[in-house]
């Protein structure tokens, strides 16, 4: 019979995953009430928000019940590397409605605001305690490659959600780009959850080959992206169209050109470390 280890909650990291809990439940909550907008931004919102909600709380029921020891997954790699997901979505969520829904001054925009940074306060908690009392973290996760590639993903995600805004519909140029986008995204994710899954010896070949593979074509996918982005997606649109809409294009633009070269720094930082990391083994 399984028997709940009430102690579990007691603990720091117990109550900050708790008012972690109620935080994102009253952030969904006063968002939802104020009814549904088509746009990707308000999407993005909800999803941080109950993706934090959802896997805080099935975190808290299976350490209460010791189920998590019963998992074929690396426990303390899924918690750490959820607890840096869930941060940077909340940060970026709390950014996206301070930018773009507080400025309206409704009351229940500038509430969810507020809660959402507290929320975001709770998970940098949720990382320091982690980081610290852990130490069976497994040494992608632990390292510069494993930070990176949950930043990589995570940028991704940015820009995916500003793209709605963007003329690539319309050139096959920034079609080329958004794959590249999505292509690298996927990449990221396979190793992320290979790690946790521990799923390593299942590959035909070791892992540290597949992902400087994985780097290097990334790597220059995101060369061609950099150059071509700006080319097209600046051709029809200036910053004289902002002031006639909510939601500037022009900005949103200059943010996915920004998070293009930031993410492209970033898989070249991961492509030194993946050779470094070759050549030393190899020695």
């Amino acid at each position: 019979m399984v028997t709940p280890d009430l102690k579990t909650l007691m603990t720091r990291l117990g109550i900050t995953r708790i008012l972690g809990i109620i935080s994102n439940c009253i952030c969904f909550s006063l968002m939802a009430s104020v009814g549904v907008y088509n746009f990707s931004f308000w999407t993005w919102c909800l999803f941080t928000w109950s993706f934090s909600f959802c896997t805080t709380f099935l975190i808290l029921i299976l350490e209460l019940f010791s189920l998590n020891q019963r998992l074929p997954i690396s426990w303390n790699d899924f918690t750490a590397a959820f607890s840096i997901v869930a941060t940077l979505m909340v940060f970026a969520t709390s950014v996206i409605m301070s930018v773009f829904f507080a400025k309206f001054g409704y009351a229940k925009f500038i509430a969810a605001t507020a809660i959402s940074f507290f929320s975001f306060g709770l998970h940098c908690n949720e990382i320091t305690y982690i980081w610290k009392q852990s130490d069976e973290i497994s040494g992608f996760l632990s390292s510069i490659p494993g930070l990176l590639k949950i930043i990589e993903a995570f940028v991704a995600c940015v820009i995916f959600i500003c793209l709605d805004f963007s003329p690539y519909p319309f050139y096959p140029g920034l079609q080329w780009c958004v794959a590249v986008y999505s292509i690298c995204f996927i990449f990221a994710m396979f190793f992320i959850i290979t790690t946790i899954g521990r799923l390593q010896s299942w590959l035909p070949v070791p892992i540290d080959k597949v992902m400087l593979v994985c780097n290097v074509l990334a790597v220059v996918m995101y060369m061609t992206a950099v150059i071509i982005w700006p080319v097209y997606s600046f051709r029809n649109i200036s910053s004289s169209d902002c002031p006639t809409v909510a939601f500037c294009p022009w900005k949103l633009i200059i943010v996915i050109t920004f998070m293009t070269c930031f993410n492209f720094v970033a898989y070249v930082v991961d492509l030194v470390y993946s050779l470094r990391q070759h050549f030393f083994s190899q020695s």
